[in-house]
């Protein structure tokens, strides 16, 4: 099947079933994805303020009625515990298993926040001629932690993630003003060159996703990105916490040009 034009609706069915458990980039090109974080209600208020004092790497699409499954706005006939390739779970801060369906773990409780992905931005930097390497390559984007410190919120503070794509210097500004146009899914690079001024010690070895060429004289460009709460979860450590694992979205029925301003 021709994941890269087929309809989400076609995509999440198939990752619903079970058929589909890779990274979702390029998938669906046109359409936006979203990260996921999954909280019971009494943390669910810390959570949504902390995400609007960080709205670059926490851009919120969508937020869940309690308890419920399934989303008013950005996607149609979705099951939040099923339409994601792969889910993280997290206890008191703890990784404790990766699962393609969390059904079994959900609770009535449970508060869904759907946040702005940068593989919205991808297609439209391929579009401006800007080679996406981690597509390329058929991989992971690289992701990374960082030194930058997020602005606390109730319990929730922490560090950054980052994402990184190599960039060649003449297209760097380009790919500034591509991404600029879109604040929705993390805008502009929070960072462009020297990785150890944000604290990253080895490029080669991101701590999520999977690492990727970068040519000589190619640029390494940093966006905020939206694994930034499960950073955030590690540090604070509640009970319970669902997240999508890195690299693996819920695919929306919203077009990435409604995403622009």
């Amino acid at each position: 099947m021709d994941l890269v034009n087929a309809s989400p609706s076609e995509v999440r069915k198939l990752i619903r079933e079970g058929k589909i458990v890779k990274p979702t980039s390029g998938m669906c090109a046109g359409y936006a994805q979203a990260n996921l974080v999954v909280l019971p209600k009494d943390l669910a208020y810390d959570f949504l303020l902390f995400a609007q004092r960080n709205p670059k790497p926490c851009p919120i699409l969508e937020v869940s009625d309690v308890g419920s499954r399934t989303l008013k706005k950005i996607a149609k006939d979705c099951d939040i515990a099923k339409d994601i390739p792969k889910y993280r779970i997290y206890k008191k801060g703890e990784l404790v298993g990766e699962y393609t369906d969390v059904s079994e773990f959900w609770q009535d409780d449970f508060v869904s926040f759907l946040i702005g992905c940068s593989f919205s931005f991808e297609s439209e930097m391929i579009e401006a001629g800007i080679e996406i390497r981690h597509i390329t390559e058929d991989c992971n984007v690289p992701m990374y932690m960082t030194n930058i410190e997020c602005e606390s919120a109730g319990i929730f503070n922490g560090k950054m993630v980052v994402s990184m794509r190599p960039i060649k210097p003449d297209q760097i500004v380009k790919a500034v003003t591509v991404t600029e146009t879109m604040p929705k899914v993390h805008g502009t690079p929070i960072h462009i060159g020297d990785p150890s001024v944000i604290g990253i010690k080895d490029i080669n070895k991101p701590e999520f996703g999977d690492a990727v060429t970068i040519n000589e004289g190619e640029v390494p460009v940093f966006w905020p990105c939206g694994v930034t709460p499960q950073s955030v979860i590690m540090n604070v450590k509640p009970d319970i916490v669902i997240t999508h694992s890195p690299g693996h979205m819920l695919i929306t029925d919203v077009k990435n040009v409604e995403l622009k301003y």
